[in-house]
């Protein structure tokens, strides 16, 4: 019998049941019928007994309606397909590694398809040519970054799957960022395997754009912690007590594809990964308080692959990160590090010129701090004004025999303001202003529009 036939004819039996088990107009205080005996005779009216009768009479109904009320809602719930509603605390979504709208298919109690999804558009103002480049490029670009849509399926108590697939650019790229299945072992243990999203950072995971400040995401989160990162493997995710644990084995970096920018280029993506060398990563966090959290990172693996023959090339990252969104106050500090060992003789076998070789070692961090103005006014309102200090330098160390690219020591200054009508809608307004050692920086004006469901 369907499930939903099943839920239908138990639903009207409790009605029945409900039914039977009411008093009837009928039936007297002491539980005799009219017609027989009675043991107290009063006018009709005078108060006392029957007065109380009438009372109980009225109540009883009016539970019952009620009750009824509740069935048929249930059974037009069942009827529609809708999803019941799972609980997911906001420090269990965040264990699990899940923005809000990624996290849909957690929600929901029982078997069956959940949606969701984000949005985001992005204006860019140049205020100088070192970013324009070339002549005649434009000085104004407006851009649909990415349109995002989640779809999971909940099989059973146990096993789920969740994805986000992506179009970039107003769809000239699609991609999928993440798809995995997970078995849900009990509260505080999960296996998870597919395409994972690597554990390491404020944005990787939490991406969504309505979740963080700025229009733009921290380069530290783009050039050394590439995000978004995701590649092919398995893990699981723990939790004990206030530690949260994530822990992933992937296929690796390609770092034929490194550049004096960084490590993005070497993300694999998924997309018929070499898997020759695998990697490791792993996250461990603490949470003292809701609203609070701090923890690292680590990513460790030879980027090396079947391209550049038996090169030993290990990559590591290694950081640490801090939030805090409590009573307004929107606080974000990270500090992240990477080494590539022989990146001498990897520059040399990608065929990089001397003065754009990878970096033996680079670093970046930044410290963000925003206040929402009318968080203390009981209002959905949001208005919220911000500052990101952030330093990146992808040449810190280069090898011997190389030069450094300074244009790659860069410092970032941004101030903006993030206006919330709902919580899901983002408008972003913010000026950044880049100043680097080869003294080719720049300004620019960024104004985002976001959404997620």
């Amino acid at each position: 019998m369907p499930r939903t036939t099943r839920a239908t004819g138990f639903c009207f039996a409790a009605a029945l049941l409900t039914l039977s088990a009411a008093p009837t107009a009928a039936q007297q205080p002491d539980g005799a019928i009219d017609g027989g005996p009675s043991t107290t005779t009063q006018p009709a009216d005078a108060p006392g007994p029957a007065s109380a009768v009438e009372t109980q009479e009225s109540t009883s109904i009016d539970e019952l309606r009620r009750r009824i009320d509740v069935l048929a809602a249930e059974v037009e719930q069942l009827r529609s397909g809708e999803a019941a509603q799972a609980e997911l605390t906001e420090e269990r979504r965040r264990a699990l590694g899940l923005a809000p709208s990624a996290a849909a298919t957690y929600r929901r109690a029982t078997q069956g398809v959940s949606l969701a999804g984000y949005g985001e558009m992005l204006l860019e103002h140049f205020n100088d040519e070192n970013e324009r480049g070339a002549a005649g490029a434009p000085s104004t670009r407006l851009d649909f970054l990415r349109a995002v849509l989640y779809a999971g399926y909940r099989f059973n108590d146990r096993f789920l799957v969740n994805s986000e697939i992506e179009l970039e650019h107003g769809g000239e790229e699609v991609g999928v960022e993440f798809a995995y299945i997970d078995y849900l072992v009990n509260d505080r243990l999960t296996l998870r395997g597919g395409m994972v999203l690597i554990p390491l950072g404020l944005v990787n995971e939490f991406h969504e754009p309505n979740v963080f400040l700025g229009t733009r995401r921290p380069e530290t989160e783009r050039r050394i912690i590439p995000s978004t990162w995701h590649e092919n493997g398995a893990g699981l995710l723990a939790s004990v007590g206030r530690l949260n644990v994530r822990a992933y084995i992937t296929n690796g970096f390609k770092a034929e594809s490194f550049t004096s920018a960084g490590l993005r280029g070497g993300r694999q993506g998924g997309v018929e990964a070499v898997a020759d060398r695998p990697a490791f990563s792993g996250r461990l966090d603490v949470a003292p308080v809701p609203g609070i959290v701090g923890g690292i990172g680590l990513y460790t693996g030879n980027s090396g692959q079947a391209a550049l023959g038996d090169l030993e090339v290990q990559t590591t990252i290694v950081e640490g990160h801090a939030q805090a969104q409590v009573r307004g106050i929107d606080f974000r500090a990270l500090f992240a590090h990477a080494g590539v060992d022989n990146a001498g003789q990897a520059s040399r076998a990608i065929g990089l010129a001397v003065e754009t070789p990878v970096a033996e070692t680079m670093h970046g961090g930044y410290v963000q701090a925003g206040y929402n103005v009318l968080s203390q006014y009981g209002t959905a309102l949001a208005l919220t004004p911000y500052v990101r200090y952030e330093r990146v330098n992808t040449q810190s160390r280069i090898p011997q025999g190389f030069r450094e690219d300074l244009a790659r020591d860069g410092t970032f200054t941004t101030l903006g303001v993030e206006l919330k009508p709902i919580p899901n809608v983002a408008i972003k307004a913010d000026y950044q202003r880049v100043t680097n050692a080869a003294r080719t920086g720049r300004g620019q004006f960024n104004v985002s529009l976001g959404y997620a469901f």
